[in-house]
């Protein structure tokens, strides 16, 4: 006899626990043992990785692609935005290179137009406010 929805999930979650309790087990038999004493890292916490502001479906994308050293290309942008702008504090001074300081001003302004149309792809619709109120505050932070 075949199983619904209702019965399958539960058989799921069934097999899930099984699965955790066999771990467990195997787990607390290592330990009495002494198998798990000389582990690299004893008594030192864990370096977990925060990733509580990525949304729960990409997380696991974004695991990979930071254990093979490829970060997103948003955060990659990110990281140009602000050289750019350090670099543009750095030169804002010297009036002797105002033509120097008019192109990076234009590659911020692309980095940034590009930045932000890639966040706007992810988030479509999610926070009209932000939108509104996000010129505003660049100017009166003293942004670009």
């Amino acid at each position: 006899m075949l199983c619904g929805p209702e019965q399958q999930s539960v058989l799921w979650c069934g097999a899930m626990d099984i699965f955790a309790v066999i771990a467990e087990n195997r787990i607390r038999e290592a330990v009495q043992k002494g198998e798990l004493d000389n582990l690299p890292g004893r008594g030192r916490p864990l370096n977990l990785d925060d990733l509580s502001h990525v949304p729960e479906d990409l997380r696991a994308g974004y695991i990979i692609l930071k254990n093979a050293g490829v970060i997103p290309e948003e955060m990659h942008l990110r990281k140009e935005i602000v050289s750019l702008q350090k670099l543009i504090d750095c030169c804002y001074s010297d009036r002797s290179r105002n033509g120097e300081l008019e192109s990076l001003k234009k590659k911020l302004t692309e980095k940034i137009l590009r930045y932000d149309m890639l966040m706007e792809k992810r988030n479509r619709g999610s926070n009209h406010a932000l939108g509104y109120y996000k010129n505003k505050i660049y100017r009166k932070l003293g942004g670009y």
